[in-house]
């Protein structure tokens, strides 16, 4: 059978500073009518390069095609789109082959209703009335099963989650019924329930239009259950592909074991996490044999026993951190006079207590109030009533000085960290920063080899000092966050979502990272994540939020494996499995 997408010895080189730097080598790949290509790897392997050269989405320059073919069979017609004339790619884009990006947020106009984006791609691309276009919209936002589609149409992006603007983006690509669907990592921002649906969503709808899918992602997991096919890329070539079994229950290539084997999932806590180099230098071999990596692997980095579990013999005389019916509203309607008539309630009725050098995950669908209660800790969000009792003092009503010195020792992570540090300072400043703040150092020398000191701890070295956010890579610029945030010594840490948006071979050296750190400074930590496999792995206890309100909490283990609530076993059920 003649495929759909038939992509040949594809290249393509970035022109920088009179230089071309390659990004794709002679990258072959076929995609068949019905059929779903995992594309797989690490972020700058190439795989947005190649889902972009397709559609012809790239500048020109600086990216330059070197050579190679993009052929398109539709229609008994072969079309090398590399040749394609500008206008006839503008017919073709959203009509035969359509895309869904990475961030839905970006992709939506935020001043334009969703209903009307919708509308605008199939007036575009179809002969049909106004009228026409509204019911085939209302109609794809039932198929994309949005709830309430009548009030889904008149919202604007900003207004629905983050799962529900990924449906309208599947329902815009999916309004010209394309012969080919490019989904650009669409599900790594999105909860593990979310992601579940929108991955079924999209098998589905491949499966009843007949669709090829090119489906780009970083994590094997996300793509075990629906891909046919599945294609490893690793700077800027691909060097394995097979079927989904193959590529699972045999991999060849040490990369795609070691995408394999950095999964936390797989490791019991405080088990120091194998990376890619481990794989890549033959220091480990087999990425199905755990026995095998943790002989191979450095000792734990703590014991299996939770930390934050003191000894009976000697009991605390308080929590490290006691929250009490904490409450925190956001008022969503006034009155004439300003008085507020209704309020989100995003952490309601709260209370919970932390044991020192303890690490609680915090975990919980987006919405839930989980980063709203992680910030209120660190007094970023004001409560609305309860209490917060720190190392045995109130710290509601602290102002001043004593506001200034609780700052010091309570420090967070924030899950953008490009977003967290300013463009214009360069990071060995914003290190130093926190240090001038609060009259650490003797001089700006001293502090400069302070910051140098935590630079190395995480990883970098006294190079990086005088270099800004952007030349950074993001496990990087996450390190420097982390360095930045134990700047001060804190003895408690929020970690908000600050691995989610990793891969999974980043995500765990920065695992890695945070339990040797945690080691040595014997910090106490709330870790957030929508994802309990992760904070199974790094943390004592877990706490799952629901809603505003603690759904269940307990040791990790137990909470993990022996869930109460079904809620939690909901979460669980929804965690992407390897099925080999």
């Amino acid at each position: 059978m003649q495929p759909l997408l038939d992509i040949q010895d594809l290249t393509v080189h970035f022109l920088q500073n009179g230089q071309q730097t390659p990004a794709l080598r002679n990258i072959n790949l076929t995609i068949n009518r019905g059929e779903i290509v995992a594309l797989v790897g690490e972020s700058g392997s190439g795989k947005s390069v190649t889902s972009l050269s397709v559609l012809r989405l790239l500048a020109s320059p600086p990216a330059m095609f070197s050579g190679g073919q993009i052929l398109f069979h539709d229609n008994g017609q072969t079309t090398d789109l590399l040749k394609r004339p500008e206008g006839a790619m503008q017919e073709l884009r959203g009509q035969k082959i359509a895309m869904i990006f990475q961030e839905p947020m970006t992709s939506l106009n935020p001043v334009h209703t969703c209903g009307h984006q919708v509308m605008e791609a199939i007036l575009q691309h179809k002969t049909v009335t106004r009228e026409q276009a509204r019911t085939q919209t209302l109609a794809l936002f039932e198929m994309v099963k949005l709830p309430d589609p009548q009030r889904i149409f008149k919202s604007y992006p900003h207004q629905i989650s983050g799962g529900q603007k990924q449906r309208v983006m599947i329902a815009m690509a999916m309004s010209c019924n394309p012969s080919l669907l490019i989904c650009d990592e669409p599900t790594t921002a999105l909860d593990v329930t979310v992601q579940k649906r929108v991955l079924q969503l999209i098998r589905d709808l491949q499966i009843e239009q007949q669709m090829g899918v090119l489906f780009i992602t970083h994590d094997l997991g996300v793509v075990s259950e629906i891909a046919d096919k599945i294609v490893v890329m690793y700077r800027g070539s691909i060097i394995e592909s097979g079927t989904r079994e193959q590529i699972l229950r045999s991999p060849e290539h040490p990369y795609t074991r070691a995408l394999l084997a950095c999964r936390p999932a797989l490791y019991p806590r405080g088990t120091r996490l194998p990376v890619v180099s481990d794989f890549l230098e033959g220091r480990i071999t087999h990425a199905d044999n755990s026995n095998t990596i943790q002989e191979i692997l450095p000792a734990p980095a703590t014991e299996q026993k939770p930390s934050g579990i003191l000894s009976v013999a000697n009991p605390p005389s308080h929590p490290f951190l006691e929250v009490k019916d904490l409450h925190v509203w956001f008022p969503t309607k006034h009155s004439l006079l300003g008085k507020p008539l209704a309020y989100t309630k995003a952490v309601n009725g709260v209370s919970f207590s932390l044991n020192q050098g303890e690490t609680l995950g915090l975990v919980g669908e987006s919405g839930c109030g989980k980063s709203t209660l992680g910030r209120s800790l660190l007094r970023l969000v004001t409560p609305t009533s309860g209490d917060i009792v720190f190392k045995g003092e109130s710290i509601l009503h602290k102002k001043g000085s004593e506001a200034n010195a609780l700052s010091k020792q309570m420090q967070i992570i924030f899950q953008d960290p490009y977003s967290s540090l300013n463009p214009r300072k360069r990071i060995g400043e914003a290190i130093a920063e926190p240090l001038l703040v609060h009259g650490i150092g003797d001089n700006a020398q001293q502090r400069k080899e302070m910051a140098v000191t935590l630079l190395e701890k995480v990883g970098l070295s006294n190079e990086h000092y005088y270099r800004y956010p952007h030349e950074f890579s993001g496990g990087q610029r996450q390190r420097i966050v982390i360095a930045r945030a134990l700047a001060l010594r804190p003895s408690f840490v929020v970690c908000d979502e600050s691995v989610s948006a990793l891969d999974v071979s980043v995500q765990a050296q920065v695992l890695n990272l945070l339990n040797d750190l945690k080691k040595e400074f014997g910090f106490t930590a709330i870790f957030i994540s929508h994802d309990l496999s992760v904070v199974k792995y790094i943390s004592d206890r877990i706490m799952i939020m629901n809603k505003g309100r603690i759904e269940e909490s307990g040791p990790s283990e137990e909470v993990y494996h022996h869930p109460k609530s079904s809620y939690t076993q909901q979460l669980i059920a929804s965690i992407p499995v390897l099925h080999k």
